[in-house]
């Protein structure tokens, strides 16, 4: 009897175990060498031939072109991680990794999936409470050691060069948009903080700027451009001559019809700009385009127009102006109307604009090149959200593979007292938490199997801090360094890789409807692109790894 299409393939028990298994551990192993201070980092080429040079985790996985339904299971592992902490991407990827590695061991003994998954459970469950275990308190109002957090998660990243500097702008814009909720927490509002990039001049140079910064010009040469009490309209609807909604045709038979014709679009435009004139605005943000005429009669009347605004901006200066977004300027009056100041740097080419009681602040960037910025703005990112992390959650942990070592200690202690074949899983789940020491050593040029011996040996003897110093090879009290994490990135981090090694491992069929790949079938299958033996495209992973 035929059920399946003669284009299906299926892959059954071992065998579906071991494909699942191979196409996560690829995911991992293509981003295992960018983790720590001394990661490399990867080169990527879209199909466009743009080139991306950066060693975060979740942008290289998220720029790869990945063409297979398990690899694509781990990616959003690095997703959910970057979503939910905002680092550690490389750090879940890598353990999930490394749990299906060691979970191929225990397979190969003959232990059933349903206990490895009932193992990992625990361990991952405990692991977390042991989290909270070691955590330190922290005080929001502690700058020297969120400044720490940020710098912890700069290193390796091209945010480490001024990454003193950096880590200083950062804490301060986390702490400018932070407030105390009523019952005590704080609550940090990144909508009210934006990121803004320049190339030309030196990461040094960046700088923290109180209400936002719009890189745009102004619409016409003879506008003025700084206002010290600029009354500032937000407009969403073109100042330009309104089209009908059907297309329709105009027989003109003599010039003075022409005239008539002109002279009435002439008298839409200049009304719009008495309507502007008349809230009593004197600088104009559009996020529509503005007419040269309107441009004209908006100069003559002294007003500062900028068109083209993105939407976003736009919303970020509704946030700081504390006003609203005009969407027709027949119903604007003067309530639409918001006070503040408008600066202009004519070297940078931006406006800088303030409100009254700005709550919003701009973060502007600078590097010397398109690629530095880029990675710059990725690490920066990185760090606002482990610093806004830390602030509304309040714990932090040592960093440099000590809490991985000291989780992996206290699992084995636990495993003595998990019955049945889970303890073989919680032991191996031990052993997966030790690849981060393994592979901060390693990426730095130190020999792994010391070190994690050296390691093992401070933590027995009650050094619940040590770890790695991946520039000297020595092991010491991370913490004290200012090596530091937040404790809520790592327990995403356990949980993700957790989660993400059961969902692989308890498959045991895969039935696909032709090539097992994610791509439609339009696709030409490249070099990987087909069939089992290729893993059903990783082979697109190659380039990049």
């Amino acid at each position: 009897m035929i059920i399946l299409g003669e284009d299906s393939q299926r892959v059954k028990d071992k065998d579906a175990q071991e494909y699942n298994i191979s196409a996560a551990r690829a995911v991992a192993e293509a981003v295992r060498s960018t983790l720590g201070p001394k990661g490399m980092d990867k080169m990527l080429v879209d199909s466009l031939g743009d080139v991306t040079v950066t060693n975060d985790g979740v942008t290289i996985l998220t720029e790869m072109d990945i063409d297979n339904p398990t690899a694509e299971m781990i990616v959003e592992v690095a997703e959910t991680q970057e979503d939910e902490a905002g680092d550690g991407t490389t750090t879940a990827v890598a353990i999930a990794g490394e749990l299906l590695k060691n979970a191929e061991d225990l397979l190969e003994q003959d232990i059933h999936p349903t206990a490895i998954i009932r193992g990992f459970n625990l361990a991952s469950e405990r692991a977390r409470e042991e989290v909270d275990a070691v955590a330190s308190e922290v005080d929001p109002d502690d700058e020297e050691l969120l400044q720490s957090v940020a710098e912890t998660s700069m290193t390796g990243k091209g945010a480490e060069l001024e990454k003193e500097v950096l880590a200083d702008l950062v804490v301060r814009a986390v702490r400018q948009v932070t407030v105390e909720a009523d019952d005590g927490s704080h609550v940090v509002d990144l909508e009210n903080l934006k990121i803004e990039t320049q190339t030309g001049r030196s990461a040094g140079e960046s700088e923290l700027l109180t209400g936002a910064v719009i890189d745009k010009d102004p619409v016409h040469d003879d506008m003025p451009t700084d206002f010290d009490d600029a009354r500032i309209l937000l407009v969403n609807e073109p100042i330009e001559v309104e089209e009908t909604d059907v297309d329709t045709q105009v027989s003109i038979e003599s010039p003075d019809q022409l005239q008539k014709f002109l002279d009435k679009e002439e008298q839409q435009l200049r009304e719009k700009v008495d309507q502007i004139k008349e809230t009593g605005a004197n600088v104009v943000f559009c996020q529509k385009g503005i007419d040269d005429l309107a441009q004209h009669y908006l100069a003559k009347e002294g007003i500062l127009a900028v068109r083209r605004t993105k939407k976003s901006d736009l919303k970020f200066l509704k946030n700081v102006l504390g006003t609203t977004i005009v969407t027709d300027l027949d119903s604007a009056s003067e309530a639409d109307v918001a006070d503040g100041s408008v600066r202009r740097d004519e070297e940078g080419d931006l406006f800088y604009v303030e409100g009254p009681d700005s709550h919003g602040v701009t973060l502007l960037l600078r590097g010397s090149t398109d690629h530095v910025v880029d990675e710059l703005e990725r690490g920066i990112e990185d760090a606002i959200d482990v610093v806004a992390t830390t602030v509304s959650d309040g714990r932090v942990l040592p960093g440099g593979g000590a809490i991985e070592v000291e989780l992996a200690r206290r699992l084995r202690d636990y495993a003595d007292s998990v019955s049945g074949r889970e303890q073989l899983a919680v032991e191996s789940f031990a052993d997966a938490l030790e690849l981060v020491p393994r592979v901060l050593a390693e990426n730095a040029g130190l020999d792994s199997i010391d070190l994690l011996v050296d390691l093992r040996a401070a933590h027995e003897a009650g050094d619940e801090s040590a770890g790695l110093n991946a520039f000297t090879g020595d092991v010491e009290d991370t913490f004290d360094a200012g090596v530091v994490e937040p404790a809520h990135a790592k327990e995403q981090a356990i949980s993700s890789a957790a989660e993400a090694a059961n969902l692989v491992l308890k498959i045991d069929d895969i039935i696909a409807a032709g090539d097992l790949s994610t791509e439609g079938e339009e696709d030409e299958a490249g070099p990987g692109a087909g069939g089992m033996g290729g893993m059903g495209g990783m082979g697109g992973m190659g380039g990049a790894m």
